[in-house]
């Protein structure tokens, strides 16, 4: 069993409440590919998603002793994701956000460490991720929540602060605008998939910060 695996959330949160910061590297690596999915959904390049991450993983630190484990951790940090890149959207110009038309090397980051099974669905997942950028962001959004990163419709509406009924309704019209390119081919694990090396070197980054806490 790795590492991560071997706690549940609040376990990890008690020990590390109890001044054993070392284990919140179990916490980045678990949530890292949700993070990860979310900072692109709203169109951030890898690099700016990265920097959004690590900005949600030190707020999530410092306010850890307010999470009453009402609802599960991992909404907990992606409601924490959710509003840096919000904020982000508001400062910034469009020339920090990355669309479709910026070129063909958009993803090119995703695909450094490949199986033969991702190297297989390369392009299937190319096409997945350029359509979902073209999705009016509140669809877009929605759907990564519950589809990709596997959120529930509650834990997806208490996230986004909307209802379940318009968490339903987001995530159809999604699937309605997705189904004509993807229908046969709807592969959720591999979309957006954060890998190992990335990985490491979020939970590098976040764990130098916090030593300097």
């Amino acid at each position: 069993m790795k590492a991560e695996e071997k706690y549940t959330d609040k376990q990890l949160i008690d020990k590390i409440l109890n001044k054993e910061t070392a284990m919140f590297e179990l916490i980045i690596r678990r949530n890292n590919p949700y993070l990860y999915r979310i900072g692109r959904m709203y169109r951030f390049s890898h690099e700016d998603t990265q920097d959004l991450m690590q900005e949600t993983y030190m707020e999530a630190f410092m306010h850890l002793h307010q999470f009453e484990n009402r609802s599960s951790f991992r909404t907990w940090i992606s409601k924490i994701m959710l509003h840096q890149c919000y904020r982000k959207t508001q400062k910034w110009s469009s020339k920090h956000i990355q669309t479709p038309e910026n070129g063909d090397h958009v993803f090119e980051n995703l695909y450094n460490t490949e199986t033969s099974a991702q190297v297989m669905n390369r392009e299937l997942n190319s096409v997945i991720e350029k359509s979902l950028l073209s999705i009016p962001e509140d669809y877009r959004v929605a759907f990564t929540l519950r589809e990709i990163n596997g959120l529930s419709v509650q834990e997806t509406a208490e996230a986004l602060g909307i209802s379940e009924s318009n968490v339903k309704v987001r995530v159809s019209r999604a699937k309605a605008f997705l189904r004509k390119e993807i229908e046969k081919y709807y592969i959720r694990e591999e979309i957006f998939e954060f890998n190992l090396v990335y990985c490491d070197e979020i939970v590098n980054r976040v764990m130098r910060k916090l030593k300097e806490i």
